[in-house]
């Protein structure tokens, strides 16, 4: 038996019935990992990232990102000092915060940008975007978000919220991609928030979610 990575409480498990993946599942705060069994390499993490296309001639990707900060981002916060956790290969939104909203922007990146220029620094915002789904310990990433952000900063998280239904899960695009290993739902985030004295400032309940720190 596992123990929840986000809250402690124990888990239930079951194998994915084409791929036999392991996964552990908290009925507490429905949280969802993969078993570090089947973890992907730091070398096959590395291989699929690269694979990605995504810039800044990529309309449909920059649309994509905009909507996430006019959703996410802009309404709670202006301007300010900005780290992009998990900026990947090609920082596309990293560039829009900057060039487009005038932010001052850092990134880091565990393969792309991997000085981790956040040390000894506070921010007024910080933006992870498709980047908690591939850690196995998110609720260490979390405390490390809580640790840099300024008395009442913003954190804005995107990823795809699981759909609570195990028949679904299994046949979910998410859980196709060898890298996913963490999977949240809007109830995994307000127990992340009650624990780590953050605010849920905003949700649309499935793809990001908002949090200022307390």
């Amino acid at each position: 038996m596992s123990k929840c990575k986000i809250c402690g409480h124990e888990t239930i498990s079951y194998h994915h019935p084409k791929t036999k993946i392991l996964f552990h599942e908290c009925l507490n705060c429905e949280f969802i990992f993969k078993d570090k069994l089947h973890h992907a390499s730091q070398a096959q993490e590395l291989k699929k990232y690269d694979e990605h296309q995504n810039n800044l001639q990529d309309v449909g990707y920059v649309n994509f990102l905009t909507d996430f900060i006019q959703s996410a981002v802009y309404p709670y916060i202006k301007e300010g000092k900005v780290l992009d956790f998990g900026s990947g290969p090609t920082p596309v939104l990293a560039a829009i915060l900057k060039d487009q909203y005038h932010f001052d922007v850092d990134i880091y990146d565990l393969y792309y940008a991997s000085t981790k220029i956040y040390e000894n620094q506070i921010y007024d915002l910080i933006t992870t975007t498709e980047v908690i789904e591939h850690l196995s310990n998110p609720i260490q990433a979390f405390q490390l978000f809580y640790d840099h952000l300024k008395p009442s900063g913003i954190l804005s998280v995107m990823t795809l919220f699981h759909p609570k239904n195990q028949e679904q899960f299994f046949d979910w695009h998410y859980v196709r991609d060898l890298t996913h290993i963490s999977f949240f739902t809007l109830k995994t985030m307000k127990v992340i928030a009650q624990n780590l004295n953050f605010e849920l400032l905003d949700t649309n309940d499935y793809r990001y979610v908002v949090l200022k720190k307390k």
